[in-house]
């Protein structure tokens, strides 16, 4: 793809103007980093707030009273139980178990409010329409930018636009002007801290950010910091970490299925993939992400192969990097169940040196929601 064939977030102009490097991503030019570097970015999205362009992600309304019903057909959480203005993380699963790809849900009072990621989102939408657009109106928002202030200090930010922010909690939402512009807002994100998800209309966005850019805590961060906080709080990347060969139950993801929907519940199964689930989530699968930690430097990379102290290919690393919080070598990867818990020591090959690595829980940093 061309550069001219990339398309453009209505905050692609501020981005040139704030100094950003450009990349291609998801059929987008994207900010991958601004003039202070991926580094400062990342530690000051720890410590202040950052902002995030993520307008290249796909927002969908589901209209109608079937809605609810229709959308548990085609993924395995429970949609029918989610209150208004509550989120919840959800997957789109094929026959086969696979994760078509991960998204997040909020019920409001005239809608379900879908947020798929960019490079999926155009399958999403077909999928939508093709399983469920007979049983409930699936109404694209390709005029909606999406901003992401990200980090402890956020709502301080956020607050001086409009104060009634702090009242929401993690994974809640609802409409709010902010200094008089209308958006709708979320209290979630993708980087492990306490933070919001903001949707506002295109020819609004620029106005907005210039607002939030204004604020003494915040500065703009790129796509580079993005991957770094995102792996430091142990989520996954659809394509890397999760995919149509992964299950939620390989991918450690099993709390996103509720009792309700799981053998045995209310409303289990119906879903696509549901008895290759069931069944993994009853016996267990035969291989799981996990999180890696190396004390040795050098960073560990996706596509890494992990291997057993006797040389034995065991899986592969899907995220690493060297975590600028932790100031360790950081990763997520695959491995047997049979060294899948932590402690176990493995190795990843890197430039054909072993690089010793112990499996721990994640996130590898302590997240920062706000819960109330």
């Amino acid at each position: 793809m061309s550069a001219a064939d990339l398309l453009k977030t209505p905050l692609h102009a501020l981005h040139i103007e704030l100094g950003a490097k450009m990349v291609p991503f998801g059929g987008y030019d994207m900010p991958v980093q601004y003039p202070a570097g991926v580094m400062a970015e990342h530690k000051h999205t720890r410590a202040a707030a950052g902002l995030f362009d993520v307008s290249h992600m796909g927002q969908v309304r589901l209209i109608g009273a079937g809605a609810s019903a229709a959308l548990e057909t085609i993924v395995p959480v429970d949609v029918i139980d989610l209150g208004v203005f509550k989120q919840r993380y959800a997957l789109f699963t094929n026959p086969q178990g696979g994760i078509l790809d991960d998204l997040m849900i909020c019920r409001r009072p005239d809608d379900l409010f879908v947020v798929v990621n960019a490079g999926c989102k155009v399958q999403d939408i077909a999928h939508l329409q093709a399983t469920i657009g007979d049983q409930c109106e699936v109404l694209p928002l390709p005029e909606q930018a999406l901003l992401a202030l990200q980090g402890p200090q956020a709502v301080t930010a956020l607050s001086r636009l409009n104060p009634d922010v702090a009242k929401l909690t993690f994974m809640t939402g609802g409409f709010f002007e902010l200094d008089g512009i209308p958006t709708f807002l979320t209290r979630s994100g993708y980087t492990g801290e306490d933070g919001f998800e903001i949707s506002v209309a295109g020819d609004q966005a620029v106005a907005l950010a210039r607002k939030l850019l204004a604020q003494p805590e915040v500065m703009p961060i790129g796509l580079g910091a993005r991957d770094s906080l995102r792996l430091e709080a142990g989520l996954c990347l659809y394509g890397h970490d999760i995919n149509t060969e992964t299950t939620p139950v390989e991918a450690a993801l099993t709390w996103a299925i509720q009792k309700v929907r799981r053998a045995g519940g209310a409303r289990a199964g119906g879903y696509p993939g549901a008895a290759v689930i069931d069944s993994q989530l009853a016996n267990g699968a035969a291989r799981k992400r996990v999180g890696l930690v190396s004390s040795e430097r050098m960073p560990v990379r996706e596509g890494a192969k992990l291997v057993a102290e006797d040389g034995t290919e065991l899986g592969v690393v899907t995220s690493g990097t060297l975590a600028p919080t932790v100031n360790k070598p950081v990763a997520l990867g695959y491995l047997p169940t049979s060294h899948a818990a932590q402690g176990t020591a493995v190795f990843a090959i890197v430039r054909d040196k072993r690089v010793p690595m112990t499996v721990t829980s994640t996130p590898f940093t302590p997240n920062g929601y706000y819960r109330g």
